[in-house]
């Protein structure tokens, strides 16, 4: 997904934590009140300062982990929340597993629970909708909708992570036979350049052992004419010795 569609999707479905009730009063959530007023006044920086403070005073704290994690996603930065998230995640789990094995808990700490753990999903698959890692948008917004399965959101987003999901793997699909084809394209043209090479080197392998053939034919040639001059040349010698008149014999005067 391109980033300025991201930023509709992020301006219409991060979740944000507002704090109110007795516990405004407490230090941590001051800060968290602050934070949450620079967040909405798009001062993201120094959000994320208030929600440090509040979280320095109490690791434990939902609202302060959960809104840090807004931040960093307003500020686009995408490992930081993602770690942020799952720290949130990872003890809400923990939380609804002790309330669902103990019959005595409150429903409505277990509703509220699943709620937050919900709104928690959610946000974690708008940061990887921004990454454009849909198969993990995809699984965030599926735990979102088990934890709140009214969410209409996260089901709009479920919806368009899975198209752009599909939309990718055809994409990567399409790249790899492209891929494929090309390298089939250089392998045909590897294998027709190595035969061409091997047909010149036999080509020429031949017309070496032609021209060998020629020349030692030459030499045998050569050598056949010079032996049968000097044959005939003999011939002619032997032919005048026997034709050489002889010399008369003198008188006896």
């Amino acid at each position: 997904m391109r980033r300025n569609n991201m930023k509709k999707i992020l301006l219409f479905c991060l979740m944000t934590f507002s704090v109110t009730g007795a516990y405004a009063q407490r230090s941590d959530r001051s800060f968290i009140r602050k934070g949450n007023r620079m967040f909405a006044d798009s001062l993201f920086i120094k959000a994320e300062e208030n929600y440090l403070k509040a979280v320095d005073m109490n690791p434990e704290l939902y609202e302060g982990n959960y809104n840090l994690g807004n931040a960093y996603t307003a500020q686009q930065k995408p490992n930081e929340a993602i770690e942020q998230y799952r720290k949130t995640a990872n003890a809400l789990e923990a939380r609804k597993k002790e309330l669902m094995d103990n019959p005595g808990s409150n429903s409505k700490d277990l509703a509220q629970c699943k709620q937050d753990l919900a709104k928690t999903y959610h946000n974690t698959g708008v940061v990887y909708h921004m990454c454009e890692q849909y198969d993990k948008a995809v699984e965030s917004y599926k735990q979102a909708l088990r934890n709140n399965p009214q969410d209409d959101e996260t089901r709009y987003n479920l919806i368009l992570a899975q198209r752009m999901l599909e939309q990718q793997q055809q994409d990567q699909q399409q790249q790899q036979d492209q891929q494929q084809d090309q390298q089939q394209q250089q392998d045909q043209q590897q294998q027709d350049q190595q035969q061409q090479d091997q047909q010149q080197q036999e080509e020429q392998q031949q017309q070496e052992e032609q021209q060998d053939m020629s020349q030692e034919n030459a030499e045998q040639i050569l050598e056949a004419a010079m032996q049968d001059e000097k044959d005939v040349q003999e011939r002619v010698q032997e032919q005048l010795m026997r034709v050489q008149p002889k010399k008369p014999l003198e008188k006896d005067w």
